[in-house]
């Protein structure tokens, strides 16, 4: 039986974990991000989000996922990964509507950021934390509006 059969039966919602990782540096006019422009993913194309994200996969933890997805998503390697916060997240109106995320931000990585998967992504640039472009995705913009502040209490929600 799968697991989602299982929660099914037992009249339990399955949370779907992700992983988010923002570049960082110092740039002319302060700290800057490196986010994506989105596009053919069917969620929020058309909006700029975290340049390396995705689902933790089954026995994968949240730190892992973050890596690898560094790898699959930008290219980097050794990615020095500092948690920001988790997200307890619904969007009652779709398919999949509770969500758990984990945020985290890098300093340091080795490698030159790169789009890694063109037929998602339209763009991919470096922008001060104080000038975000438009439009972001919604509960992205709460994680980085944390990460310009400096802290974030280490549990969130969003949506509800």
């Amino acid at each position: 039986m799968a697991a989602t059969d299982h929660a099914a039966d037992h009249g339990r919602f399955v949370v779907v974990p992700a992983s988010y990782v923002y570049l960082l540096r110092e740039g002319d006019h302060g700290v800057e991000v490196l986010l994506q422009l989105r596009r053919n993913t069917g969620y929020m194309d058309g909006h700029w989000a975290a340049a390396a994200a995705g689902h933790v996969e089954r026995g994968e933890t949240a730190v892992d996922a973050a890596r690898r997805e560094a790898v699959e998503e930008l290219g980097v390697t050794d990615v020095a990964l500092e948690f920001v916060t988790s997200m307890q997240r619904t969007q009652h109106a779709a398919a999949i509507d509770e969500r758990i995320d984990f945020f985290f931000t890098a300093w340091a990585w080795a490698g030159e950021p790169s789009i890694q998967e063109p037929l998602k992504v339209a763009e991919l640039g470096w922008w001060p934390l104080a000038a975000l472009p438009v439009p972001v995705v919604p509960h992205e913009l709460m994680a980085l509006g944390f990460v310009a502040a400096g802290s974030a209490p280490p549990y969130t929600t969003f949506g509800f």
